[in-house]
């Protein structure tokens, strides 16, 4: 399947500064690949369209992942995620948080 949405995956320092851990086109290898934030970095995810001038699509971070379950259900109707998918980003991002 084509991808036209993209993940980046960011560790955000305490002083602001931000270092691209990664750039990913399916939860699967958001999960599996770019979640290692390093040290005491704050990860950030933004989800963004391919090839697009628009503001992306949303941007969560560690303090914040709160909304984004509700935020991918318009993608999950329109099948570019899975409920499984979704389902499994959260189950990472908690782990991520308790880890953190």
């Amino acid at each position: 399947m084509f991808r036209r949405l993209y993940w980046v995956s960011e560790s955000v320092d305490l002083d602001g500064k931000s270092r691209v851990l990664g750039v990913y086109t399916s939860i699967p290898d958001l999960v599996r690949y770019g979640m290692r934030t390093p040290g005491s970095g704050e990860l950030r995810l933004t989800l963004t369209q391919l090839d697009s001038e628009r503001e992306t699509l949303g941007t969560w971070t560690s303090s914040n992942f709160d909304s984004l379950e509700e935020a991918m259900q318009p993608y999950v109707r329109t099948e570019e995620f899975t409920p499984d998918q979704v389902k499994s980003l959260l189950e990472a991002l908690d782990r991520t948080s308790v880890t953190a």
